[in-house]
Formats: structure tokens, sequence, C-alpha cells
């Protein structure tokens, strides 16, 4: 199905791509690539799907073979009916006007009969829970609905490969386990599936599953220390009484009545479309909302910087040094270099943010935040996306630096694991907040992810696959 062999690819303008690897995927085969963030995981699958060389410029050698067409010198168009690949950044392939017509036009594309994309647009949204978006455009789903938008548009085409840049990133627990069931569907049908993802644990479910480690050239780890010139804040507390807020006719949160402390880390868990990004915008003064905010024990206005799910919605300067530095007057050079050493940036300070990966964007756009010194605290949309386990453990110690200075951490994610660190987490439901406490209590309470639609597992490493490094 497919066949790689010795490729390695370089980007113009940038240090980074893909070193020397093979890879040969057979009809059925379900395989894995992991590695560091920066390896090269989003690199190789856009060799494999063809993007590169034919949308992606730089210096390519080696060969891959897509159900035996050469990809240099074949068609994008032709290789785009062989294989279906879902982008880490899923807004970055939606582009019709509804989600209907998103699922359609891959559809037409292959010369499908209208009868057979009517029965195929049913299954999918079917299978992905769309239906009662159907006539929304695309822009006006959250992240995580986007992602199972591009799933079903993409699997809906029927592909002989499917290549999917971490498609677990922003789904619930419960997508997950739905997608996993799909992927097993589609293997059993003979559709191979290349899955490059850091969240490892869901895909244990997956049977016969193959696994190959990048080891590229991301940059190595820093320990976390000591911050300079970022000095505490006395305690306060933040109320929120009766926020709601209305996206679209939709009422997306209703009043919700909740405290939040300086000084702990929150952790926001809840289903896909539950409003967790939304309460996140509305507490950054980026959000119109009903109800009140009250900071109570500081005479200082509000200040929460906030870091987007989406990065390249925050990133829009020429160089990573401009990016961070941007409108600041008199920056500390000592603090700004202590940034690029913790977040694994230093390498890239004269780099153009959006060629970096999507974790290193998500790493910088951290950095932006951070080096403004938000008086009160940080919020952070879905900070592990694109990170592996090193740089996860980095985040949170940056979180727990930041709490120990006195200030609010509030964090939204799907990664459990992440979410397990935190102080306090808060389940966030369709009818507001199902649970809130301590994180050890809540984790114990299985009725309560119940009651949110979240379906729990036993979580735990990802067992009996030992890896073969890319070579």
């Amino acid at each position: 199905m497919i066949q790689a062999d010795r490729v390695s690819f370089h980007y113009l303008h940038a240090d980074h791509g893909l070193p020397e690897t093979s890879l040969r995927v057979q009809a059925g085969e379900k395989w894995l690539v992991s590695g560091a963030s920066g390896c090269g995981k989003s690199t190789l699958a856009r060799c494999l799907s063809g993007l590169i060389p034919h949308l992606y410029r730089g210096l390519l050698s080696g060969e891959v073979i897509l159900n035996g067409f050469l990809t240099t010198e074949t068609p994008m168009w032709k290789l785009a009916e062989q294989a279906g690949m879902l982008f880490q950044n899923p807004s970055a392939q939606l582009l019709a006007a509804t989600v209907e017509e998103e699922i359609v036009f891959g559809l037409e594309q292959l010369g499908c009969e209208r009868a057979e994309i009517s029965k195929r647009v049913a299954a999918a949204m079917h299978s992905f829970h769309l239906e009662e978006f159907r006539n929304r455009a695309p822009q006006t789903l959250s992240d995580g609905e986007k992602q199972k938008l591009a799933l079903a548009a993409v699997m809906a085409r029927d592909p002989k490969v499917l290549i999917l840049d971490e498609p677990l990133s922003m789904l619930d627990i419960t997508a997950e386990q739905e997608l996993i069931q799909e992927l097993e569907r589609a293997s059993g049908e003979g559709t191979a599936a290349i899955i490059f993802e850091h969240r490892e644990t869901q895909l244990r479910l997956l049977e016969n599953l193959n696994r190959i480690e990048l080891n590229g050239n991301s940059p190595p780890q820093h320990t976390l220390a000591p911050c300079p010139s970022w000095t505490p804040i006395p305690p306060f507390e933040l109320r929120l009484r009766n926020l709601g807020v209305t996206l679209g006719g939709k009422r997306v949160l209703d009043q919700l009545d909740v405290d939040f402390h300086g000084g702990e880390i929150v952790a926001i868990v809840g289903r896909n479309g539950a409003g967790k990004t939304t309460l996140l915008r509305s507490l950054a003064g980026l959000q119109k909302h009903d109800g009140a905010l009250n900071l109570q024990g500081d005479g200082e206005p509000l200040q929460l910087g906030l870091v987007f799910q989406n990065p390249d919605l925050q990133l829009f300067n020429a160089s990573v040094r401009e990016e961070i530095l941007f409108h600041i007057e008199q920056p500390d050079p000592d603090y700004y270099q202590w940034l690029l050493d913790v977040l694994g940036l230093t390498r890239y300070d004269q780099a153009q943010p959006l060629l970096l990966s999507e974790g290193e964007k998500k790493r910088l756009g951290l950095g932006t935040v951070l080096m403004r010194r938000p008086r009160h605290g940080i919020l952070l949309d879905e900070p592990s996306l694109g990170q592996d386990e090193a740089h996860k453990k980095t985040l949170m110690d940056l979180m727990q630096h930041v709490a120990h200075l006195g200030r609010l951490v509030v964090v939204t994610t799907h990664d459990l694991e992440l979410a397990r660190q935190a102080d306090r987490v808060i389940l966030l439901g369709a009818e507001g907040i199902a649970g809130d406490g301590p994180a050890a209590e809540i984790f114990a309470r299985q009725d309560l992810w119940k009651s949110i639609g979240l379906k729990r597992t036993q979580e735990g490493p990802l067992a009996g696959l030992p890896p073969t490094e890319g070579k």
C-alpha cells in the first residue's frame, strides 16, 4: 500500500524537517508513528500523502510509492484518490459553507453518484455524531467538533490509506473510543491506517498495532531553572456569578457560578462543544457574556493571559523573537532567554513562527503570554496538543511555577493525565458544572463522568508495543 524508502526532507528557510526514514505498510495494517515534538512526524505524513513535494517546498530525497504511484511523478489529485489525510490542525482543511457540504465535497470530487453520496454522508454524520450540525458553518464549531468533521469527511471517501496526524488531540475520551471503533472497522475492510500521535493510551485498544518511533532533530530538553524577575502577588479570588454565553442563537454557557483562587491550578474537562473554550474567552475578556466576573482581594484590573487552542490565531510576526517581544518596551533579556530555554525554542530565535511544528507553535504561544507576565495568571486552551511527554512535564512545571507565585492557572484539556496533576478539576456538561473538587476526588467519581457523557476507561501505558526506531 505504502512504501517509503530512505525518505528525508528539509524545509526551505528552516533548519528542521524529516531525517532519513523507511516504512512499509500493507493493506489492513495499523501503524502508530511516535516521537518527540518537532522530530518530523507531520513532515513524514506529508511525504506519505504526496503533499510533499507538491505543496511544500524543500529538499526531498528517497521515494514514496502510494498504491503503486510514485508520489513525485503523480499529480496531487490522483494521490488524493488513494489516501485520505487528516491535518494536525483541522481548520486548515475545512472549506465548505456547511457541515454537510464539507462531507459532500470530497465525494463529488470522486465522481460518486448522488444516491451513493447521500448514503455516505448519512453514515459519516451518524458515526461522528454530526447530525445536529448539518447546516452549521464549520467555522462556528468547536475545535474538537471541527476535528470530528474533518475525520468524517476523510473517512466518507473510503480511501485505501488513512494518514492521520494527531487524530485524538482535540477529541474527548468518548469520541476517542468511537474513532478507535471506526479505525477497526476500516482496517477490517482492508484500509491501511498510519496514525501520528502523542496521546497513545487509547490506541492500545487497537488490535495488532505496529509502531515506529522517529528519532528526529527535536531540540534538547531543559530543566526548569529559577525564573528571573517575576514576583509573587497577594491572594485574590475571582468570582463568576450567573455567567452565560449565547453563540449563533445557541446557549453555550448558562448561569455558571464558580470561584477561582490565586495560587491554584484548575483543569476544566468536558465533551467537545461543552463550552470550555468559550469559558476561557469570557475570563480573558474576549467573549461577550451575561452575568458578572468580580475580582476580590486586589485593587488592580483583572489581567489574565490566554493561550489559544489554535496557535495560528495568535502568531503573526516574522520571527520567534519578534513574536515574543511584540510591543514590549525594554524587554528583560534574561527573562526572554529563560523562556526560550524552558520552552525548547532557543534554536528558533530567528525562525518564522508558522514554519514550526504544531507543538512548537503551541509553546511559542505560551511564550508570548508569559513574556507579558499577566498579573493574575494564565488561561491555557488544550496546552498539551502536539507535546511529547517531556514537554508536557515542562508545561506542568511552568504551571506550578506560575501558581506558586500566587497566580491563577486555568487549563481546558482532554488529556486526563494532565488533568490528574491539577489541584482542582471542574467537569463541565451540557447542564453546567457537574463536578468541582480536588482532582483525586473527581477522578474517583465515575457517576460524575457518566453524567456529562464521558466514558472512562482504565488508563495506563501503551502495552505490548516495543518501539522500532525510524531509520
